[in-house]
């Protein structure tokens, strides 16, 4: 029987880390394997990004499982990344929208927004706009940046809602203000198409900071052409930065 421990500490947990990530490691473990559900989650993460201890997709994949199957629902949904990318395991898009599932059930916003992507897209379940809609605004009422700018988009295109560009703006603008560098572009091209050029530069300043390799090409691309130098310039940074992120990975 796993040794009775009292539940991991995570604020006492990050100052050990700061100092001694090997002891903070050691406590990790320590509680996961005592059945912390909690420690069983965080150690799943040191494992998928390296941190403390070489990089696991496989011990990740356990760690997570342990977890999910304990009703954790952050493990739940990072279970359903595994199955969806095949990252310790092979992909099973099935199994990655029955975990998204029960995370997006137990209310945590990051399941939310992946279960909605898959209902959005018919990958491992049946395609179902409405639904993915429903569930990206709930996820953008909890706060969640990529939800945000996607309530955006429906909005602005008018799809499963209402077309209301006022709105769509909004949830731009809340999206871009949370850090989400699609948001940031979404709200730069709105401000861009309103004449406030300095206002769409600065968020698109944020966005080339953040942004991935493969979204700062394409806004490099649609900043080329801009009729505003400010803008040609900033799309000529996002070609340097996507160059320097990619080989930094």
């Amino acid at each position: 029987m796993p040794e009775s421990r009292p539940a991991l500490d995570a604020q006492a947990l990050a100052a050990i880390a700061h100092e001694d990530w090997p002891a903070a490691l050691a406590q990790v473990r320590a509680h996961a394997h005592a059945g912390d559900v909690e420690a069983q989650a965080l150690l799943g993460q040191l494992y998928a990004e390296g941190r403390g201890v070489e990089r696991d997709e496989r011990e990740a994949l356990h760690w997570w499982s342990l977890a999910a199957n304990s009703g954790h629902a952050g493990a739940a949904n990072m279970l359903g990344r595994c199955h969806e990318l095949g990252r310790g395991t092979s992909v099973d898009l099935e199994r990655a929208a029955a975990w998204y599932r029960t995370s997006a059930s137990a209310g945590f916003d990051w399941g939310l927004y992946n279960y909605a992507n898959l209902l959005a897209t018919g990958r491992g379940v049946a395609q179902d706009g409405a639904a993915a809609f429903a569930l990206y605004r709930r996820a953008a009422g909890m706060g969640h940046a990529k939800s945000m700018n996607l309530v955006g988009r429906y909005y602005e295109e008018g799809t499963h809602v209402e077309r209301d560009p006022l709105a769509a703006f909004d949830w731009y603008r809340r999206s871009a203000e949370a850090g989400d560098f699609r948001g940031q572009a979404s709200c730069a091209a709105v401000l861009a198409q309103r004449g406030e050029i300095d206002a769409a530069a600065a968020w698109l300043r944020g966005a080339a900071e953040t942004g991935t390799p493969a979204f700062l090409s394409k806004l490099a691309g649609e900043l080329a052409d801009s009729p505003h130098e400010i803008l040609r310039d900033i799309g000529a940074a996002c070609t340097w930065r996507a160059r320097e992120v990619s080989r930094s990975v």
